[in-house]
């Protein structure tokens, strides 16, 4: 077939298919008869003679509520290959597609597996996936594609996908626009098809074609019909017109198979023949299609029977009364009678009015596309069922089910919408609060007016006196998340406090409550609890992830570190990509403040990248925060400056106080490391002031140290003592280990020469095993007293053990500090080597990490969301970057690494 006017196309895609590696793939964009199927036919074959394996997956309009109804078809050529994948994405896999039953599956799962399979084949033989009309695409498999695409630039796979013009792009691979032909190519494609055409007929099918190629392939055989060419109509209804009037002249029979294939989503041909004998009321064969064959609108292949172009389908049943539409849709149901959730949709389409039976059906159908992890499907299944409730209640709890599935899902228009939809009827009390409680779920309510906290502590109290405990204690929790990111004023944060009061003490979340809400005033108890449940951390990520960010709000980094390290995990291996970045951000946070930059990064990194997948702006905000902090004391300024000023993009888009604060505390450690005192001390102080963004209420507590420093260096030191008097009566109310740390810090620093060494050896005999960033800061400042007092001899043992201590850690620019204050001491210092943070990035650091555990590939793979080829290939990337060429030695590099 030769394609006019769409020669650099063809380059891009035959470049793409020759050598995917690193290219990932294409969406072919444009509108309806533009020539994308016409492409990438012309790119299969290619891939085709290139010895590449295709396999291929097309939305239909029919089955976009079918949840991973394209995956399933993309996936079943290979599906022999699904018995090898690791248990867990096994499982969920087969759950996914309804080859066995299971428990509701991670859409991220599903997507691992369908990575791994397709990962698997490509060793063998590389391979094409072939999309098409991916605007149709089921959003379940819509999704896996999508996931799949951000993880094959090592694989040696491509992607071509096509995409109607108007339509959401979904993959995140680049477009290539498709316009129409030029004037010639146009000319070309017409003489090809209709050589012997009268001149004015030539020229007006030219005309209003306007270079459109289905145009111009089919309007030259209804150039009789005026109307069709009539440049009022748009082209596309034109052309439908022009599929219409060639399919009133075929044979009744005919045109009633037709109308039942355009409404049947399978294309089976035995599904189409048997409905369609249900409408004539006598039994037909394969031949009552031939006509249609003729008059080229469909095609057979094996079983099935296809449209020649979507706007075919898409023309017969727009062409067909309702009463045919009607008859057509309840054969079909009939036909699939054992299949619940076609025969339900095809019911439901059929209905003229309410009808609870089908709404009970199509409710049914929801429950069973949830448990495959078709969160779309179910929502769609959930709305058209309200549509057809016979009971205002019934309705109502259908629309505020489906709206609960869309802000789980991320789909916050959908769940407004739904939630509009549900307001718009009558609800009782406890529906209201529902339809208030829902639409609150999205980015924890960052972007809502602080005082919403206060209207949801009324409505967390309203609810549970009637009764009604779990759905009070998540509109709880979420109003108590909104004091970590906002700022409510004591009024709001003690209705919080009373409300929590009212529930059992065992839950986890009113830990976390207690804490995000009164982080000083609750510290002590949370402390206690906290320390008793470290022993059970492990059982249960969700909990451990709650207790993790309980532990930092009381400023028990070292426990933050545990709780969150245990919850990661378990939340990896049940596929909660949306908890995941929460966890991850939460160990990375605390990580920091302890020194253990090593473990620090690949977290920061993995909850950067996977919060911006999941659509969690703040939370990777955070993130970024925090790899601000870290490049700021390894010493790398210039990017530590450029990661802080994005990290504050996103904090400053709704005030989003955590990203902000750690934004200035990362500020605050580059203006130290560069001798702009007064610069730190201005950055560290905005943390303190209520009437500044950066300002939150736990975290303002937990740079004490860093302040001190600045404001000793910068003159300020009266206007930190006014600051530590404050802090003094905040630490009277909490025992939090990051505060007292820090007080005990500054005490010494700010003290006279008469009580200065006392108070730093108190300082050091404080139990610091889990805290050595801190341990080491206390022995750097000593040894700084002790040389300025004329100690030089008693200074370098305290100046030796920071050095050590922050080369250790990595922790350059303290690193360097102490070297200086060492020479001046009469000491010179060995100069650090580069290791292996120096020579690694975060995501490569990862996986070396977990390698050196002893993590085969592919269990690596399942860790990071990652191909094992994708994993093989950045380990051969590591081993000459730290000189390493096998397992055992990159063990021993990354031991030495972690100071082990």
């Amino acid at each position: 077939m030769t394609l006019h006017g769409r020669d650099a196309e063809l380059k891009e895609l035959t470049e793409l298919v020759g050598g995917p590696e690193g290219r990932v793939g294409v969406v072919i964009r444009g509108e309806a008869g533009v020539g994308k199927s016409a492409l990438v036919a012309e790119a299969a074959a290619a891939a085709s003679v290139a010895g590449m394996r295709v396999l291929r997956t097309a939305g239909a309009e029919a089955e976009q509520d079918l949840a991973y109804a394209g995956l399933h078809q993309l996936l079943h050529p290979i599906r022999a290959g699904v018995a090898g994948l690791p248990a867990p994405q096994r499982a969920a896999l087969e759950t996914a597609l309804g080859l066995a039953e299971g428990p509701e599956p991670s859409a991220y799962l599903v997507g691992l597996a369908a990575l791994t399979l397709l990962a698997d084949t490509a060793a063998a033989k590389p391979v094409l996936v072939v999309a098409e009309d991916v605007h149709w695409l089921d959003r379940a498999s819509a999704d896996v594609l999508a996931f799949v695409a951000r993880r094959i630039e090592t694989e040696p796979i491509a992607l071509i996908a096509t995409l109607r013009d108007g339509s959401e792009p979904l993959l995140g691979l680049p477009l290539m626009p498709l316009g129409r032909l030029s004037d010639d190519a146009a000319a070309e494609l017409l003489d090809s098809v209709a050589p012997r055409l009268d001149p004015m007929v030539r020229a007006r099918v030219l005309a209003e074609s306007a270079g459109h190629p289905l145009a111009l392939t089919e309007l030259p055989s209804a150039v009789a019909d005026l109307d069709v060419l009539d440049p009022v109509l748009p082209l596309t209804e034109r052309l439908e017109r022009t599929f219409a009037s060639r399919v009133a002249t075929l044979p009744e029979a005919t045109r009633a198979a037709l109308l039942v294939a355009a409404l049947n989503e399978t294309g089976s041909i035995a599904e189409t023949l048997a409905a369609t004998g249900i409408v004539l009321g006598t039994s037909v064969d394969a031949e009552v299609l031939s006509p249609a064959a003729d008059a080229r609108l469909v095609e057979f292949a094996v079983g099935c029977v296809t449209f020649r172009h979507p706007l075919m389908r898409s023309a017969i049943p727009a062409a067909a009364t309702l009463g045919d539409r009607r008859r057509a849709q309840l054969a079909l149901a009939e036909t699939v009678r054992d299949q619940p959730d076609r025969r339900a949709w095809h019911q439901a389409r059929a209905a003229s009015g309410p009808d609870e039976t089908v709404a009970a059906a199509l409710e049914s159908a929801a429950d069973r596309a949830r448990r495959r992890g078709g969160a779309a499907a179910a929502i769609a299944a959930l709305e058209q069922a309200a549509q057809l409730s016979e009971d205002p209640d019934a309705r109502a709890d259908r629309l505020l089910r489906a709206a609960g599935l869309a802000v789980e899902s991320g789909r916050r228009e959908t769940a407004e919408r739904l939630v509009r939809d549900a307001r718009n009827g009558p609800l009782s009390p406890r529906r209201k609060a529902t339809a208030s409680q829902l639409l609150s779920g999205f980015e924890d309510g960052v972007r809502e007016d602080p005082a919403r906290i206060g209207e949801l502590a009324a409505l967390a109290r309203s609810v549970a006196a009637d009764g009604q405990d779990d759905a009070a204690m998540r509109i709880l929790w979420g109003a108590a998340m909104r004091c970590f990111w906002a700022e409510p004023g004591d009024p709001a944060r003690r209705t919080l406090l009373d409300v929590a009061a009212r529930f059992p003490a065992d839950d986890p979340r009113l830990i976390a409550v207690a804490a995000y809400v009164a982080p000083f005033e609750r510290g002590t108890a949370v402390l206690e609890r906290l320390q008793v449940l470290v022993g059970a951390a492990g059982a249960d990520p969700e909990t451990d992830r709650y207790l993790g960010s309980a532990s930092l709000q009381v400023g028990a980094f070292d426990l933050a570190a545990r709780f969150s390290t245990a919850a990661v995990p378990g939340l990896r291996a049940q596929g909660q990509l949306g908890l995941l970045p929460r966890a991850l951000a939460v160990q990375a946070w605390s990580r920091v403040r302890l020194g253990d930059l090593a473990g620090a990064a690949p977290s920061a990194a993995e909850a950067v990248r996977l919060a911006h997948e999941t659509g969690q702006p703040f939370m990777g905000g955070l993130a970024l925060a925090v790899q601000a902090e870290i490049a700021a004391l390894r010493g790398e300024h210039k990017q530590a400056n450029a990661l802080a000023d994005e990290a504050e993009r996103a904090g400053l888009a709704a005030g989003a106080r955590p990203v902000l604060a750690t934004v200035q505390l990362a500020r605050g450690l580059v203006a130290l490391s560069e001798g702009r005192y007064e610069d730190a001390f201005a950055d560290l102080r905005r943390l303190l002031d209520p009437a500044d963004p950066a300002y939150q209420l736990a975290l303002r507590a937990y740079c004490v140290a860093e302040l001190t420093e600045a404001a000793v260096r910068a003159g300020q030191t009266e206007a930190m003592r006014d600051i530590l008097a404050e802090l003094e009566l905040l630490a009277a109310t909490t025992s939090a280990p990051a505060l007292h740390i820090g007080l005990r810090y500054a005490r010494a620093v700010l003290a006279p020469k008469e009580t200065a060494e006392d108070l730093f050896t108190a300082a050091l005999g404080a139990d610091l095993s889990g805290w050595p960033a801190e341990r080491g800061r206390v022995h750097l400042a000593f040894g700084e007293w002790l040389r300025r007092q004329r100690r030089v001899v008693e200074s370098r043992a305290h100046l030796r053990t920071a050095r050590e201590t922050f080369d250790a850690l990595g922790l350059a620019a303290w690193a360097e500090r102490a070297r200086r204050e060492l020479r001046s001491a009469g000491e010179s210092s060995p100069n650090r080597s580069p290791d292996a943070r120096d020579r690694l990035t975060p995501h490569e650091l990862s996986i070396a990490q977990l390698a050196a555990e002893g993590l085969t590939n592919r269990e690596i793979g399942q860790r990071l969301y990652l191909s094992h080829r994708t994993v093989g290939t950045h380990l051969h990337r590591i081993f000459p970057k730290l000189g390493v060429s096998s397992r055992s030695e990159l063990a021993d590099a990354v031991k030495t690494l972690e100071g082990g």
